[in-house]
């Protein structure tokens, strides 16, 4: 029997100890994952936890069709959708505009990244950016299921992915050169 597949079938069964394992083993890339879409860590934990009462309600749901960090993930995912919807700046923040397409130097740029540099300059993004680049960038969500999952329309998404990528590259932009300036190299280091 798949391993997974027997922690879910223990946690269903009541077993307190398979619970825990399941949130031990589970918890720490899923807070990677809400922290992806929050301001910060503790709006990440409020997440996680809110997901995880999703994942125990709806176990019985899982059918091991795919990976259980797979179904995870999912849940995550919307469990953060729904807290950054919910979040009274949210639905202001996303304005029709044409989304221009990025030019080599912008994705130039942005292949040179350090993740960690990445991430910082992410968790500067509204939520509204942040949710989108996340969902269409990380995520392998397309344009049509974005607007379909935030409510938006598909060229709503794609503004805001462009948007998105457009603040980030001149940040990026900006930190390097104020690198260079204190004769560091390109890349930040």
């Amino acid at each position: 029997m798949n391993p997974d597949l027997e922690l879910v079938n223990c946690c269903l069964a009541g077993n307190s100890q398979a619970q825990q394992q399941l949130y031990d083993r589970f918890a720490p890339p899923m807070l990677g994952v809400c922290y992806r879409y929050v301001q910060n860590v503790h709006e990440a934990e409020d997440v996680l936890q809110e997901g995880f009462i999703r994942v125990f309600r709806y176990l019985k749901d899982f059918r091991g069709d795919g990976s259980l960090e797979g179904w995870l993930r999912r849940i995550m995912v919307t469990t953060a959708l729904n807290y950054i919807k919910s979040q009274k700046n949210f639905r202001a923040e996303f304005e029709i505009t044409i989304a221009k397409e990025e030019s080599a130097e912008e994705l130039d740029a942005l292949e040179r990244m350090e993740n960690a540099e990445l991430m910082a300059l992410i968790q500067q993004l509204s939520p509204g950016y942040r949710a989108v680049l996340n969902l269409y960038a990380i995520e392998g969500y397309s344009h049509k299921e974005i607007g379909e999952m935030l409510d938006i329309g598909e060229s709503t998404s794609r503004s805001q992915y462009a948007r998105a990528k457009q603040w980030l590259f001149k940040k990026l932009t900006h930190m390097h050169s104020i690198g260079s300036a204190n004769g560091r190299t390109g890349s930040g280091k």
